[in-house]
């Protein structure tokens, strides 16, 4: 707290200027002031943006004379030559199509004109932030062409490109200044929880599609750049502040806040530091889906059901066999048996809502001090970020992130042609659980399951045999077991629910433990000064993965768990045919410890066709791959259903546990009462869950299929790209389409391990007590067998293919029109490997419309968004059905005060109010109303 407090102290005392400052004025035709404009000296690094009311002053250590570049995106660029301190400069820029004209630099790490770009890219500048309709400008990503957000809670949103995610994207990577923000534990981005404020964003790039041959294997389906403003060139005090409200037929109306403040000051022409702060809390949408996951149509009502959004229920059993146990104890007379049914019944469980307080909160602070110390372009960056909040995180359950903390620390050297820097990745997991085990434990806190099945049993054949039906029998049987249960918010629940949460232990608690790190750097050169005929890059990058769950989550009870990887790319750009054709050839080699090294190669070709040069063709192909993430590899985590399993080698030993054997003839063939199950039964010896479900439908042991599964290992990507860019008569146009040929890819997979016996395909019935199969079959029969879920690759190559098109133009004075549209498909024959599941996640058709003015008359201005996207499957380890089309509606009107340097907004999301889903499982998305004042320096 010391250093933020003299940080500021720095911040407000130091005001002192330069003698030789300048100020001026940058307005549009219409004399309507243009915020954000750039100011830089030409042959020198430093520089300013205009405020709201479109003034600036500038502060440079070069003499005069000098010569200073005005530029505005949407505007021409003029040049002023400054021969006085005395001078006042009033530019007015002249309207101009520049998007296509923009400069980007993640395609190529080098920058570049948009036009020119050698793949797909999207782009939001600090315009279109000031435009969204959007509660804030990381949801407006979602108007973006390819992009399709994944909302897992208010406060934790996932961005999908190109298909194949769910919340747990690990197949996309998302860079803030250079820091890959993935969580160390979970291996995929957490949103923006830990990522940037609004008010310190200066552009944000995106690159739907593989990238590996720049930035290595996570960017195997797309990647998002996020880059943050320097203090040299923009300083002072923003702050903005947002008061609203959420909308939800289950949760209500809700207050939200969000607000920020950003202060950054150019110190002198070698030192300048920034610090910002910004907190969001409000009421998260309810998840309320009370569907059962596996069963269509099966409601509460059923004795065996397993609700979505409700848990505990996971708990279930086979009644006859509870039956048979107790008669063997002696306690009901074997005959009674026969009374009850031979299905399984599951437990009570408890609503999501009655198992969090729904709180969605996000604080982000950061700081950075940035040294120039030859006053030239080379800089040395010392930056930290920390982000903490509450939110829910939806895996192959669903899990609040309570006091949830991740921070990030980096040191970087950059200059006109090279950068290297160095940073770490630390989480906590704070006070965050398992909803599903929280319901399971909660329910034993006051009964365990023995004695409450025991109590259903008897409780079923004393109704039986007093006349009822089954139908009544079992609500009288549930009634009794369930007699004194723990009720939310009775002291006893209350009790129990806090011991749970607090208890890292499946057996009895749902805590999720975690202070995993990664250690990462990389580098990058530029020969472009030194080599002439072409420009060419070298990079390279190291990264250290220290997993550390205690065992909770990753196979690492004895202590954390190291692995590495790294690798190295060289890149050459050249142009030919008088500038007109651009090639780019790219080449990365990758190495993880537990995998063989990768190559991956990516050429393009650009053609700018025209007198202008405007008509831009593109081709691109590359290949991509991605190394399994920490979890394919390590974990080793009970969900309850199923044990989530890594194929790490050492994985496999690593994980074990001891399970009871029930029945007698069970105990038997196991030799003993008990056995001990590790990873090596899951992958050597199980059967496919498809055949074991075939075998209860049918009864038939000729359908039972054992498991053939190979190690997880890294996954291919050949992909094609073709594309074009131009602007005809105003119109913007940007046309591609893509097609991927997958390999290797990874997916779960669900195996059934009997706890005796050998798995065999189709195992004899009619064997003896020493035939393996048959003793295999009798456990799978009398459920003396363990779920897993397994990490491994499906051998049947997966092709998807995309067309995306996108139109935007001025049309009368101001206003503003955009539209795209995107077409998405993949092939998979699922009669090759019935038991994978792709997971695609993605509609088929998605269209996108934009309509606004900035200057609709003084000060004032406007914008509408709406998307539409066709209906699709979803896919997950914890449910699958389908996703209903929807159609979305946000819009904004804004209205800035020059005088107070500052801009008021109101907005709403949703505004036709029907409630949507992006992830089955989370909460409905309901309407969001906001209010926000921005203060600009």
């Amino acid at each position: 707290m010391r250093v933020y407090l003299l940080f500021l102290s720095l911040f407000f005392c130091s005001i002192s200027f330069a003698q030789n400052s300048i100020s001026g004025s940058v307005t549009d035709r219409n004399n309507q002031p243009i915020p954000g404009a750039n100011i830089k000296i030409i042959g020198d690094a430093y520089g300013t943006i205009t405020e709201i009311d479109g003034k600036f002053t500038l502060n440079p250590s070069k003499k005069l004379p000098y010569v200073i570049e005005i530029s505005a995106l949407g505007f021409g660029s003029k040049k002023v030559n400054v021969t006085s301190i005395s001078q006042k400069i009033n530019v007015k820029l002249e309207d101009e199509e520049t998007k296509l004209n923009e400069i980007v630099v993640s395609a190529s790490r080098t920058p570049e004109r948009v036009l020119e770009s050698p793949v797909t890219i999207e782009r939001m500048s600090i315009t279109d932030i000031k435009k969204t309709a959007s509660p804030s400008f990381y949801d407006g990503l979602e108007n973006l062409k390819e992009v399709q957000m994944n909302t897992s809670s208010l406060s934790f949103k996932s961005i999908n490109t190109r298909g194949f995610a769910t919340v747990a994207n690990t197949r996309f990577m998302q860079l803030v200044d250079g820091m890959d923000n993935s969580s160390p534990l979970l291996n995929f981005v957490l949103g923006n929880m830990i990522g940037i404020s609004e008010i310190d964003v200066q552009s944000v790039e995106l690159l739907p599609g593989a990238s590996s041959a720049l930035y290595g294997a996570n960017a195997f389906n797309g990647i998002l750049f996020m880059n943050s403003k320097s203090p040299f060139t923009s300083q002072g005090i923003t702050a903005y502040a947002k008061f609203g409200q959420t909308s939800q037929q289950a949760a209500g109306s809700n207050d939200f806040v969000d607000y920020g403040i950003r202060i950054a000051y150019a110190f002198n022409k070698y030192f300048a530091a920034k610090a910002n702060f910004t907190y969001m809390r409000g009421t998260d949408w309810h998840a309320t889906n009370y569907d059962d996951k596996t069963n269509a149509g099966r409601d509460r009502s059923h004795v065996n059901y397993d609700g979505i959004n409700v848990y505990g229920d996971e708990v279930t059993t086979n009644i006859k066999g509870v039956g048979q146990s107790l008669a063997t104890l002696g306690l009901i007379p074997a005959g009674a048996v026969n009374l009850l049914p031979d299905y399984n019944v599951s437990r009570t469980g408890y609503n999501e809502v009655e198992l969090t307080d729904n709180r969605a909160s996000n604080t982000k602070i950061d700081f950075s001090l940035h040294f120039k110390p030859f006053a030239n372009d080379f800089e040395i960056i010392w930056q930290s970020k920390f982000g903490f909040g509450n939110a829910v995180y939806q895996g192959a359950n669903r899990y609040y992130l309570n006091n949830f903390f991740m921070q990030q620390h980096k040191l970087e050297l950059k200059g006109k042609n090279f950068f290297v820097r160095g940073y770490t990745t630390t989480e906590d997991g704070g006070e965050s659980y398992d909803m599903l085990f929280t319901g399971i434990n909660v329910n034993r806190k006051w009964k365990d399951d023995k004695t409450w099945f025991g109590q259903y049993a008897g409780a079923y054949i004393q109704s039986t045999l007093g006349g009822m039906t089954p139908e009544n029998a079992h609500i009288t049987a549930r009634n009794v077991a369930d007699t004194g249960r723990l009720l939310p918010g009775s002291a006893g629940f209350k009790k129990a629910f806090s011991e749970v949460i607090a208890d890292p232990s499946v057996l009895s608690g749902s805590k999720l433990v975690d202070n995993s790190r990664i250690y990462h750097s990389d580098a990058n050169y530029n020969f472009k000064d030194l080599i002439k005929f072409a420009e060419i890059q070298v990079g390279g990058s190291f990264r250290l993965y220290e997993l550390n769950s205690y065992g909770r989550i990753y196979t690492d009870a004895n202590g954390p768990i190291n692995y590495n990887e790294y690798g190295a790319y060289t890149q050459l750009t050249k142009k030919l045919l008088d500038d007109r054709l651009k090639f780019t050839g790219s080449l990365r080699y990758d190495k993880s410890k537990n995998f063989d090294g990768n190559f991956s190669p990516r050429v393009s070709l650009v053609y700018s066709a025209g007198e202008s040069k405007k008509h831009n063709f593109r081709t691109s192909f590359q290949t991509g791959f991605r190394n399994p993430s920490t979890q394919d590899q390590y974990i080793g985590f009970n969900v309850g259903s199923a044990i989530l399993l890594g194929s790490a080698p050492d994985n496999l030993t690593r994980y074990s546990e001891t399970l009871p054997v029930s029945t007698l003839v069970g105990q038997a063939f196991a030799g003993g009462t008990s056995v001990v199950m590790t990873g090596l039964n899951a992958y050597n010896n199980s059967y496919t869950a498809s055949s074991v479900g075939a075998l209860s439908a049918t009864g038939n042991p000729a359908l039972l299929r054992k498991t053939s599964v190979k190690y997880v290992k890294p996954e291919q990507v050949k992909a094609f790209e073709l594309g074009y860019r131009s602007f005809i008569e105003d119109i913007s146009i940007d046309v591609n389409g893509y097609y991927n040929i997958y390999n290797d890819f990874i997916g779960n997979l669900n195996v059934i391990a009997p706890f005796y016996g050998t798995a065999q395909d189709a195992p004899n019935p009619l064997g003896g007590p020493t035939d393996a199969g048959a003793q295999s079959l009798h456990a799978i029969q009398n459920g003396n067998y363990r779920v897993y879920q397994l990490y491994t690759n499906t051998d049947v190559e997966i092709k998807s293919l995309g067309f995306g098109l996108g139109l935007s133009k001025k049309v009368y004075r101001d206003f503003e029109v955009g539209v795209n549209y995107n077409y998405a498909e993949f092939k998979f024959d699922q009669a090759k490997d019935p038991s994978f599941e792709a997971g695609f996640n993605t509609p088929k058709h998605r269209v996108k419309a934009s309509f606004g003015n900035e200057r609709l008359f003084k000060n004032f201005g406007f914008n509408v968004s709406g998307r539409w996207n066709s209906e699709y499957l979803w896919q997950s380890t914890m449910v699958d059905g389908m996703i209903d089309s929807a159609t979305v509606v946000d819009a904004q009107i804004n209205y800035n005060i020059p005088k107070l340097k500052s801009t008021l907004k109101l907005g709403a999301s949703n505004l036709g109010g029907k409630e949507y889903t992006q992830v089955l499982g989370a909460g409905l998305i309901g309407q969001q109303y906001f209010a926000s004042w921005t203060i600009n320096p």
